[in-house]
């Protein structure tokens, strides 16, 4: 999570402390608003040190799971 929480302070002029809560407030309303096989994967994925290539897996789980979601 770190590497977002830099990402976001770097691209927004935040300070580290108000990036990371910016960036756990968003990642609580993931967890609660994907389905749950999804959302089981958002901080493994944060806390891995490679989240840039593993959020890209994530995501494509993300559009599975819209698509899914979408047929119903």
């Amino acid at each position: 999570m770190d590497e977002l929480v830099k990402l976001v302070s770097k691209k927004t002029g935040l300070p580290e402390a108000q990036a990371r809560t910016a960036v756990k407030t968003v990642v609580d309303y993931l967890k609660k608003k994907l389905p749950a096989p999804v959302a089981a994967q958002i901080e493994p994925v944060l806390n891995s040190g490679q989240a840039a290539s593993a959020a890209a897996g994530l995501l494509k789980g993300v559009e599975g799971a819209v698509k899914q979601i979408k047929k119903k």
